[in-house]
Protein backbone atom coordinates (compact mmCIF):
# COMPACT_ATOMS: atom_id res chain seq x y z
CA UNK A 1 0.00 0.00 0.00
CA UNK A 2 1.16 3.56 -0.74
CA UNK A 3 1.20 4.68 2.88
CA UNK A 4 3.74 4.71 5.70
CA UNK A 5 2.69 4.96 9.36
CA UNK A 6 5.09 7.21 11.28
CA UNK A 7 3.63 7.33 14.79
CA UNK A 8 0.39 7.06 16.73
CA UNK A 9 -0.78 10.55 17.66
CA UNK A 10 -2.38 11.32 21.03
CA UNK A 11 -6.15 11.60 21.15
CA UNK A 12 -7.48 15.12 21.83
CA UNK A 13 -8.36 14.34 25.46
CA UNK A 14 -4.74 13.38 26.15
CA UNK A 15 -3.36 16.48 24.43
CA UNK A 16 -5.72 18.71 26.40
CA UNK A 17 -4.48 17.11 29.61
CA UNK A 18 -0.88 17.66 28.51
CA UNK A 19 -1.55 21.32 27.65
CA UNK A 20 -4.47 22.48 29.82
CA UNK A 21 -6.02 25.94 29.85
CA UNK A 22 -5.48 28.21 32.83
CA UNK A 23 -8.43 29.66 34.71
CA UNK A 24 -7.58 33.11 33.31
CA UNK A 25 -7.71 31.82 29.73
CA UNK A 26 -11.00 30.00 30.34
CA UNK A 27 -12.49 33.17 31.81
CA UNK A 28 -11.22 35.40 28.99
CA UNK A 29 -12.54 33.03 26.33
CA UNK A 30 -15.97 32.78 27.98
CA UNK A 31 -16.21 36.57 28.04
CA UNK A 32 -15.28 36.88 24.37
CA UNK A 33 -17.58 34.02 23.35
CA UNK A 34 -20.52 35.88 24.88
CA UNK A 35 -19.65 39.12 23.06
CA UNK A 36 -19.29 37.32 19.73
CA UNK A 37 -22.46 35.30 20.17
CA UNK A 38 -24.48 38.44 20.89
CA UNK A 39 -23.43 39.88 17.52
CA UNK A 40 -24.65 36.82 15.61
CA UNK A 41 -27.93 36.55 17.50
CA UNK A 42 -28.66 40.24 16.99
CA UNK A 43 -28.56 41.11 20.68
CA UNK A 44 -25.60 43.40 19.96
CA UNK A 45 -25.28 45.88 17.09
CA UNK A 46 -21.48 45.66 17.07
CA UNK A 47 -19.59 44.22 14.11
CA UNK A 48 -17.04 41.41 14.30
CA UNK A 49 -13.73 41.49 12.46
CA UNK A 50 -12.08 38.12 11.91
CA UNK A 51 -8.68 39.57 11.19
CA UNK A 52 -5.13 38.35 10.92
CA UNK A 53 -2.52 36.71 8.71
CA UNK A 54 -3.36 34.36 5.86
CA UNK A 55 -1.37 31.71 7.72
CA UNK A 56 0.04 31.71 11.24
CA UNK A 57 3.56 30.47 10.49
CA UNK A 58 5.62 32.20 13.21
CA UNK A 59 4.56 32.18 16.86
CA UNK A 60 6.50 35.29 17.89
CA UNK A 61 5.15 37.38 15.01
CA UNK A 62 1.57 36.19 15.52
CA UNK A 63 1.69 37.01 19.24
CA UNK A 64 3.15 40.42 18.42
CA UNK A 65 0.28 40.94 15.97
CA UNK A 66 -2.48 39.91 18.40
CA UNK A 67 -1.03 42.14 21.12
CA UNK A 68 -1.45 45.04 18.68
CA UNK A 69 -5.05 43.97 18.09
CA UNK A 70 -5.58 44.00 21.84
CA UNK A 71 -4.52 47.64 22.04
CA UNK A 72 -6.82 48.62 19.16
CA UNK A 73 -9.71 46.61 20.64
CA UNK A 74 -9.62 48.87 23.68
CA UNK A 75 -10.21 51.87 21.41
CA UNK A 76 -13.13 50.36 19.48
CA UNK A 77 -14.81 48.15 22.09
CA UNK A 78 -18.09 50.07 21.82
CA UNK A 79 -18.33 49.30 18.09
CA UNK A 80 -16.31 46.19 17.20
CA UNK A 81 -15.34 42.76 18.46
CA UNK A 82 -11.95 41.75 17.09
CA UNK A 83 -11.25 38.03 16.56
CA UNK A 84 -7.62 37.21 15.75
CA UNK A 85 -7.49 35.06 12.62
CA UNK A 86 -4.92 32.39 13.48
CA UNK A 87 -5.07 29.94 10.59
CA UNK A 88 -2.86 26.91 11.24
CA UNK A 89 -4.14 24.65 8.43
CA UNK A 90 -3.80 25.76 4.82
CA UNK A 91 -5.70 24.17 1.93
CA UNK A 92 -3.52 23.64 -1.15
CA UNK A 93 -5.32 23.62 -4.48
CA UNK A 94 -2.85 21.18 -6.06
CA UNK A 95 -1.61 19.62 -2.82
CA UNK A 96 1.74 21.38 -3.18
CA UNK A 97 3.20 24.05 -0.92
CA UNK A 98 3.12 25.03 2.72
CA UNK A 99 0.20 23.32 4.48
CA UNK A 100 0.36 25.36 7.66
CA UNK A 101 1.68 25.23 11.21
CA UNK A 102 -0.13 21.94 11.84
CA UNK A 103 2.05 20.23 9.23
CA UNK A 104 5.24 22.22 9.57
CA UNK A 105 5.90 24.06 12.84
CA UNK A 106 9.04 25.22 11.06
CA UNK A 107 8.18 26.10 7.44
CA UNK A 108 11.76 25.39 6.39
CA UNK A 109 11.86 21.90 7.94
CA UNK A 110 10.17 18.59 7.19
CA UNK A 111 6.57 18.01 8.36
CA UNK A 112 6.09 16.89 11.97
CA UNK A 113 2.43 16.32 12.75
CA UNK A 114 2.81 15.72 16.50
CA UNK A 115 4.84 18.88 17.00
CA UNK A 116 2.39 20.64 14.70
CA UNK A 117 -0.60 19.71 16.85
CA UNK A 118 1.25 20.87 19.96
CA UNK A 119 2.35 24.12 18.28
CA UNK A 120 -1.19 24.82 17.08
CA UNK A 121 -2.74 24.39 20.52
CA UNK A 122 0.05 26.37 22.18
CA UNK A 123 -0.26 29.28 19.73
CA UNK A 124 -4.02 29.65 20.16
CA UNK A 125 -3.67 29.36 23.93
CA UNK A 126 -0.89 31.93 24.13
CA UNK A 127 -2.77 34.31 21.83
CA UNK A 128 -5.70 34.35 24.24
CA UNK A 129 -3.31 34.80 27.15
CA UNK A 130 -1.53 37.72 25.46
CA UNK A 131 -4.57 39.53 24.09
CA UNK A 132 -7.65 38.40 26.01
CA UNK A 133 -9.32 37.93 22.61
CA UNK A 134 -11.01 34.76 21.40
CA UNK A 135 -9.29 33.27 18.36
CA UNK A 136 -10.40 31.87 14.98
CA UNK A 137 -9.13 29.02 12.82
CA UNK A 138 -10.30 27.14 9.74
CA UNK A 139 -11.71 23.64 10.20
CA UNK A 140 -9.77 22.17 7.30
CA UNK A 141 -9.54 18.70 8.87
CA UNK A 142 -12.75 17.94 10.81
CA UNK A 143 -11.16 15.17 12.88
CA UNK A 144 -8.55 17.63 14.20
CA UNK A 145 -11.04 20.22 15.44
CA UNK A 146 -11.39 18.42 18.77
CA UNK A 147 -7.80 19.29 19.66
CA UNK A 148 -8.93 22.94 19.77
CA UNK A 149 -12.60 22.56 20.76
CA UNK A 150 -12.02 24.27 24.12
CA UNK A 151 -9.88 27.06 22.64
CA UNK A 152 -11.56 28.48 19.52
CA UNK A 153 -14.12 31.28 19.65
CA UNK A 154 -14.83 31.24 15.90
CA UNK A 155 -14.39 28.63 13.19
CA UNK A 156 -14.78 28.56 9.42
CA UNK A 157 -15.28 26.01 6.66
CA UNK A 158 -13.49 26.93 3.45
CA UNK A 159 -14.82 27.21 -0.09
CA UNK A 160 -13.39 23.84 -1.14
CA UNK A 161 -14.71 22.04 1.97
CA UNK A 162 -18.22 23.43 2.27
CA UNK A 163 -19.71 20.69 0.06
CA UNK A 164 -18.13 17.90 2.10
CA UNK A 165 -20.50 15.87 4.28
CA UNK A 166 -18.08 15.38 7.19
CA UNK A 167 -17.36 19.11 7.43
CA UNK A 168 -21.07 19.86 7.56
CA UNK A 169 -21.76 17.22 10.21
CA UNK A 170 -18.87 18.22 12.45
CA UNK A 171 -19.89 21.88 12.07
CA UNK A 172 -23.17 20.89 13.71
CA UNK A 173 -21.22 19.97 16.88
CA UNK A 174 -19.73 23.39 17.56
CA UNK A 175 -21.06 25.83 20.14
CA UNK A 176 -19.32 28.88 18.64
CA UNK A 177 -20.07 30.74 15.38
CA UNK A 178 -19.22 28.66 12.32
CA UNK A 179 -18.76 30.53 9.05
CA UNK A 180 -19.58 28.54 5.89
CA UNK A 181 -17.94 30.03 2.79
CA UNK A 182 -19.65 29.99 -0.56
CA UNK A 183 -17.98 27.40 -2.83
CA UNK A 184 -15.53 28.57 -5.46
CA UNK A 185 -18.29 28.05 -8.06
CA UNK A 186 -20.32 30.76 -6.29
CA UNK A 187 -23.40 28.52 -5.93
CA UNK A 188 -25.26 30.07 -3.00
CA UNK A 189 -27.66 27.16 -2.69
CA UNK A 190 -24.76 24.82 -1.93
CA UNK A 191 -23.61 27.17 0.83
CA UNK A 192 -27.11 27.49 2.27
CA UNK A 193 -27.51 23.72 2.20
CA UNK A 194 -24.31 23.52 4.25
CA UNK A 195 -25.71 26.02 6.76
CA UNK A 196 -28.95 24.04 7.03
CA UNK A 197 -26.93 20.89 7.73
CA UNK A 198 -24.75 22.64 10.30
CA UNK A 199 -27.72 24.15 12.12
CA UNK A 200 -29.43 20.80 12.63
CA UNK A 201 -28.45 17.74 14.66
CA UNK A 202 -27.06 14.52 13.17
CA UNK A 203 -26.05 11.00 14.15
CA UNK A 204 -22.70 10.07 12.59
CA UNK A 205 -19.23 8.60 13.11
CA UNK A 206 -16.61 10.94 14.58
CA UNK A 207 -13.12 9.86 15.63
CA UNK A 208 -14.26 6.24 15.96
CA UNK A 209 -17.36 7.10 18.00
CA UNK A 210 -21.08 6.91 17.27
CA UNK A 211 -22.10 10.50 18.11
CA UNK A 212 -25.18 12.72 18.08
CA UNK A 213 -24.83 16.46 17.48
CA UNK A 214 -27.38 19.04 18.60
CA UNK A 215 -26.87 21.51 15.74
CA UNK A 216 -25.18 24.91 15.67
CA UNK A 217 -27.64 27.84 15.47
CA UNK A 218 -24.72 30.22 14.90
CA UNK A 219 -23.67 28.70 11.55
CA UNK A 220 -23.70 31.52 8.98
CA UNK A 221 -22.61 32.73 5.54
CA UNK A 222 -19.17 33.94 4.50
CA UNK A 223 -19.19 35.62 1.08
CA UNK A 224 -15.71 35.22 -0.41
CA UNK A 225 -16.26 35.77 -4.12
CA UNK A 226 -16.28 33.08 -6.80
CA UNK A 227 -14.28 31.81 -9.77
CA UNK A 228 -15.85 31.19 -13.18
CA UNK A 229 -15.04 28.39 -15.63
CA UNK A 230 -12.27 30.51 -17.16
CA UNK A 231 -10.57 30.99 -13.79
CA UNK A 232 -11.61 34.63 -13.46
CA UNK A 233 -12.42 36.05 -10.03
CA UNK A 234 -15.96 37.37 -9.59
CA UNK A 235 -16.77 39.39 -6.46
CA UNK A 236 -20.01 38.82 -4.56
CA UNK A 237 -19.94 41.60 -1.97
CA UNK A 238 -21.79 44.24 -4.02
CA UNK A 239 -25.19 45.66 -3.07
CA UNK A 240 -27.11 43.48 -5.52
CA UNK A 241 -25.24 40.35 -4.37
CA UNK A 242 -26.13 40.95 -0.74
CA UNK A 243 -29.74 41.81 -1.60
CA UNK A 244 -30.07 38.60 -3.62
CA UNK A 245 -28.58 36.56 -0.81
CA UNK A 246 -30.99 38.13 1.66
CA UNK A 247 -33.92 36.99 -0.49
CA UNK A 248 -32.66 33.41 -0.39
CA UNK A 249 -31.46 33.54 3.19
CA UNK A 250 -34.09 35.50 5.06
CA UNK A 251 -36.99 33.57 3.50
CA UNK A 252 -35.52 30.19 4.36
CA UNK A 253 -35.69 28.16 7.52
CA UNK A 254 -32.45 29.43 9.08
CA UNK A 255 -31.63 30.52 12.59
CA UNK A 256 -29.85 33.84 13.17
CA UNK A 257 -29.32 34.87 9.51
CA UNK A 258 -25.89 36.47 9.32
CA UNK A 259 -23.18 37.26 6.77
CA UNK A 260 -19.47 37.91 7.10
CA UNK A 261 -17.91 39.49 4.01
CA UNK A 262 -14.45 38.16 3.18
CA UNK A 263 -12.62 41.16 1.78
CA UNK A 264 -9.82 39.15 0.20
CA UNK A 265 -9.69 35.93 -1.90
CA UNK A 266 -11.90 36.06 -4.99
CA UNK A 267 -13.59 39.26 -3.81
CA UNK A 268 -10.34 41.19 -4.13
CA UNK A 269 -8.59 38.91 -6.61
CA UNK A 270 -5.99 38.61 -3.82
CA UNK A 271 -5.08 42.28 -4.37
CA UNK A 272 -4.72 42.88 -0.66
CA UNK A 273 -5.06 46.68 -0.72
CA UNK A 274 -8.50 46.28 -2.31
CA UNK A 275 -9.71 45.05 1.07
CA UNK A 276 -9.94 48.65 2.26
CA UNK A 277 -12.19 49.71 -0.62
CA UNK A 278 -14.35 46.59 -0.31
CA UNK A 279 -14.96 47.16 3.40
CA UNK A 280 -15.93 50.77 2.69
CA UNK A 281 -18.41 49.73 0.00
CA UNK A 282 -20.08 47.15 2.22
CA UNK A 283 -20.34 49.68 5.07
CA UNK A 284 -22.05 52.09 2.67
CA UNK A 285 -24.43 49.35 1.55
CA UNK A 286 -25.34 48.71 5.20
CA UNK A 287 -26.33 52.35 5.46
CA UNK A 288 -28.43 52.19 2.29
CA UNK A 289 -30.33 48.98 3.02
CA UNK A 290 -31.92 48.01 6.36
CA UNK A 291 -31.88 44.37 5.25
CA UNK A 292 -28.15 44.42 4.49
CA UNK A 293 -27.52 46.35 7.70
CA UNK A 294 -29.22 43.64 9.72
CA UNK A 295 -27.68 40.73 7.83
CA UNK A 296 -24.03 41.77 7.51
CA UNK A 297 -22.33 41.16 10.85
CA UNK A 298 -18.76 41.99 9.93
CA UNK A 299 -15.69 41.24 7.84
CA UNK A 300 -12.91 38.72 7.37
CA UNK A 301 -9.67 40.60 6.66
CA UNK A 302 -6.19 39.27 5.93
CA UNK A 303 -3.52 41.39 7.55
CA UNK A 304 -0.16 41.02 9.27
CA UNK A 305 2.67 43.21 10.50
CA UNK A 306 4.33 43.78 7.13
CA UNK A 307 2.34 44.26 3.92
CA UNK A 308 2.43 41.87 0.97
CA UNK A 309 3.94 38.38 1.00
CA UNK A 310 7.29 36.64 0.80
CA UNK A 311 8.69 33.26 -0.12
CA UNK A 312 9.59 30.73 2.55
CA UNK A 313 13.17 31.36 3.65
CA UNK A 314 13.26 35.12 3.03
CA UNK A 315 12.90 35.67 6.75
CA UNK A 316 11.02 38.98 6.88
CA UNK A 317 9.47 39.21 10.35
CA UNK A 318 5.67 39.42 10.32
CA UNK A 319 5.25 39.04 6.55
CA UNK A 320 2.94 36.41 5.05
CA UNK A 321 4.44 33.33 3.41
CA UNK A 322 1.11 32.53 1.74
CA UNK A 323 -1.36 35.12 0.37
CA UNK A 324 -0.40 38.82 0.60
CA UNK A 325 -1.82 40.75 3.53
CA UNK A 326 -2.40 44.33 4.63
CA UNK A 327 0.43 45.74 6.73
CA UNK A 328 -0.15 46.86 10.29
CA UNK A 329 -0.44 50.62 9.72
CA UNK A 330 -3.11 50.16 7.05
CA UNK A 331 -4.83 47.57 9.24
CA UNK A 332 -5.04 49.84 12.26
CA UNK A 333 -6.37 52.70 10.13
CA UNK A 334 -8.99 50.40 8.59
CA UNK A 335 -10.16 49.09 11.96
CA UNK A 336 -10.59 52.63 13.28
CA UNK A 337 -12.40 53.68 10.09
CA UNK A 338 -14.81 50.74 10.29
CA UNK A 339 -15.54 51.56 13.94
CA UNK A 340 -16.22 55.20 13.11
CA UNK A 341 -18.40 54.38 10.07
CA UNK A 342 -20.54 51.58 11.47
Amino acid sequence: MAIEFYRKLPVPKTLKEMYPLSDNIIEAKAKQDALIKDVFTGESDKLVLVIGPCSADNEDAVLDYVSRLRDVQEKVSDKLVLIPRIYTNKPRTTGDGYKGLLHQPDPESAPDLFEGIVATRRLHTRAIEVSGLGTADEMLYPENWWYLSDVLSYCAVGARSVEDQQHRLVASCLDVPMGMKNPTSGDLKIMLNAIHAAQNGHRFIFRGWDVQSSGNPLAHVIMRGEVNKHGNNIPNYHYEDLEFLSTLYMNGDYKNPAVIVDTNHANSGKKYMEQIRIAREVLLNRQLSPVIHKMVKGFMIESYIESGSQKIGEGVYGKSITDPCLGWNATEDLILEIAETC
